[in-house]
């Protein structure tokens, strides 16, 4: 097949991806699935490569491990005898999946913008720039490139006074994670609004840099045709779409925890920033990380704080100590909150491997002191559809989290 033919066949598929009908979950069941052995982590590899109707909410990438898999009805019969077989233990989350996803906006939505329901890349768009008009002495937007379907990417910035330290949010850069935009949103109106004197210092002593949107073809593509997509939508291979963003960062790309197959939710691209969106992030940042003391990842879900690096479980960096104990206050003030219990440490450590992070990068390449990432509510009953209903809940105690993370790294001399 020449080259014309090929971009034509891509270019039919994409066309015919859009206007494709939304994908329904009916009667797909969820599990949790633990990985006891080589054996049977082999085996979900393999099935991640060849899902055939699966869904994996998380990576197969080691043992002792547990994940999230989505089994379509009709596969039932072969995952039992494929668990039975390896002796394989597991534990049904939702036996409709599309219950979930049909339970999470409300039957009505919202008038006006606000955190009751989720909204678009355009309504977000939107309400960032009558923010900046609105603040237009605090507030500032930069459209730092575009995405492949040439939708704007947008920065914003938040600064009452020169030479304040910089804190750096970049959210929703996996498709399906919607409550990381959702609470960055709410952050920054917080940061804009509230009388709360810890919340004023903070808007008032720190500039804050927000990327809301970082993936917003993706998360178009969730909105409208699979609420489960995870990666970009650039053509990857003949048959599949799309590279993970946090695996196409040019530091130790492909040093574990991605995938060379094409189809794969974590395929780490054909080479590092091969993606329009990482790339230009990546240019972005490099034009403000002289300026950058903390960089937060947002992402869901699990209810964890993870520090570097995600391609080790080593310790490397030399203020490790120093990010737990950062961690560890900013758990403690989420906890106080509502009661929501996160888990903190190294990423490969408490979670699993990764590379070719956004976190690892900023970290590895600018030197950024502290990088964290934040894997928003839950633990697995929802999953990537949160309900509506607690994004507020989930932003006030993330929000209570940031408070005491600055005081804390404050004390230890980060700012």
């Amino acid at each position: 097949m020449n080259r014309a033919c090929l971009v034509l066949l891509l270019v039919a598929a994409a066309v015919c991806s859009v206007f494709a009908e939304q994908a329904r979950f009916d009667n797909y069941r969820v599990y949790e699935v633990f990985i006891a052995s080589e054996q049977q982590l082999e085996v979900l590899q393999y099935l991640e490569d060849h899902p055939d109707g699966y869904i994996f909410w998380d990576m197969p990438v080691q043992t002792n491990m547990a994940l999230e898999l989505v089994v379509p009805p009709h596969k039932y019969a072969d995952f039992e005898e494929l668990t039975n077989r390896l002796n394989m233990k597991t534990r049904l989350m939702t036996s409709n999946f599309q219950e979930l996803v049909d339970n999470e906006r409300p039957a009505k939505s919202p008038r006006n913008f606000g955190w009751t329901d989720y909204y678009s890349t355009a309504q977000i768009h939107a309400w960032l720039n009558e923010m900046v008009q609105r603040y237009p002495g605090v507030l500032s937007s930069t459209v730092y490139g575009k995405s492949f379907e040439g939708r704007d990417l947008v920065a914003v910035k938040l600064s009452h006074k020169a030479n304040n330290p910089g804190i750096f949010i970049e959210a929703n850069i996996h498709a399906r994670e919607w409550i990381s935009s959702a609470t960055a949103t709410w952050l920054l109106n917080e940061l804009l609004t509230s009388t709360n004197s810890a919340v004023v210092d903070l808007a008032q002593n720190y500039d804050w840099y927000f990327i809301v949107m970082a993936n917003p073809d993706g998360y178009e593509f969730s909105r409208d045709s699979n609420r489960m997509w995870r990666k970009t939508r650039q053509p990857s291979s003949i048959l599949c779409f799309g590279t993970d963003p946090n695996r196409n960062y040019n530091y130790n790309w492909r040093n574990g925890g991605s995938s060379t197959n094409a189809c794969s939710d974590t395929f780490s691209g054909e080479t590092a920033f091969s993606e329009p969106e990482t790339l230009a992030m990546a240019n972005y940042y490099a034009t403000i990380a002289d300026k950058i003391n903390v960089q937060f990842s947002f992402h869901s879900y699990g209810q964890y704080l993870l520090t570097p690096y995600g391609f080790t479980g080593a310790p490397a960096p030399a203020n490790n100590a120093h990010l737990q104990q950062i961690a560890a206050a900013t758990a403690s003030a989420i906890q106080a909150t509502y009661g929501t219990r996160y888990t903190y440490g190294n990423s490969a450590q408490v979670l699993y491997v990764t590379s070719g992070s956004t976190n690892d990068y900023f970290m590895g390449v600018h030197g950024t002191k502290l990088a964290f990432t934040f894997e928003f509510r839950d633990t697995g009953s929802s999953g990537f559809v949160l309900p509506a209903a607690q994004i507020i809940p989930n932003a006030q105690e993330t929000l209570n989290g940031l408070i005491a993370f600055v005081a804390e790294a404050k004390a230890l001399g980060y700012f």
